[in-house]
């Protein structure tokens, strides 16, 4: 069994982007398997690139993040202990791929392990959430900037700004654009929830995991993330992360949600929160 393995979803994204990752998953030396997932409609990557590590999966059709994600996470249950998933649009120093490891290898109970991530100007993402309510996912997502101003405690309260994210945290809602997971707790809890196209299935399998195993966040190593926002710009992802987040709310509850509302709680009273 290797140690690490990874996956990449492509859709229409640059080759210069996709070998750039490449090379600093591999010279990281600990990552032995790398699947690239082509949800494009024409294959994606039609470099020359060849390494015994990489391995190229082309769908013919786009199937959604979760589910192209699955597809390299059934392989890697197999074959690896560890897997990561990996925006393509992520950069980082390939030394600190072994630190992440080193710090999930050293606890048993970690499920998930997400690490600082900020934006190619330096600003950080508030990416360490708690479980979203509907309001919360209505103001930052959809409510005008003017109106935002007004409930700026409630947003800053829900992505956890008064934390610092200067320390490392559990936090029960973590961003997909980066995460190294436990192989053996997605055998437990299951793999993404397919149901989901595109967006709220980091919700969902964060959420998961953190009922059974620690959600971390581990700001010792920081990792640069585009960020595109792409449903901020487009009417079709704008509707496609709607129907994400009511297919969530569906699953889990809408206003009455018990569960969502003492993890919540006790993330809350964990951080200190007053």
């Amino acid at each position: 069994m290797i140690k690490a393995s990874a996956s990449i979803v492509l859709y229409n994204t640059q080759e210069s982007v996709v070998l750039n990752l490449l090379d600093l998953l591999l010279k990281s030396n600990v990552i032995y398997k790398i699947y690239l997932i082509d949800n494009s409609f024409a294959p994606d990557f039609k470099s020359s690139y060849k390494s015994p590590f990489v391995e190229y999966i082309h769908n013919n059709k786009n199937i959604g993040y979760g589910s192209a994600h699955n597809i390299a996470i059934r392989l890697s249950l197999k074959i690896s202990k560890y897997h990561f998933v990996i925006n393509p649009d992520i950069l980082f120093n390939s030394t600190d791929i072994a630190k992440l490891i080193s710090r999930i290898d050293c606890d048993d109970g970690i499920g998930l392990l997400m690490p600082k991530i900020i934006y190619p100007d330096g600003e950080l993402q508030y990416l360490c959430k708690l479980l979203p309510t509907p309001s919360d996912l209505l103001i930052r997502r959809f409510l005008p900037s003017s109106i935002k101003r007004f409930l700026s405690n409630k947003l800053d309260l829900y992505e956890l700004r008064f934390s610092g994210y200067d320390s490392e945290m559990v936090i029960p809602c973590l961003s997909g654009c980066f995460m190294l997971l436990r192989v053996s707790a997605l055998r437990d809890v299951g793999l993404f929830d397919e149901r989901y196209f595109m967006y709220a299935e980091d919700f969902d399998i964060s959420r998961r995991l953190h009922n059974k195993y620690k959600t971390i966040f581990y700001p010792k190593v920081t990792v640069i993330h585009g960020h595109a926002k792409e449903s901020y710009t487009s009417i079709k992802m704008l509707c496609i992360h709607v129907f994400s987040i009511v297919k969530y709310f569906n699953k889990w509850g809408w206003f009455f949600d018990a569960e969502r509302n003492r993890i919540n709680a006790e993330t809350l009273d964990r951080l200190g929160y007053k």
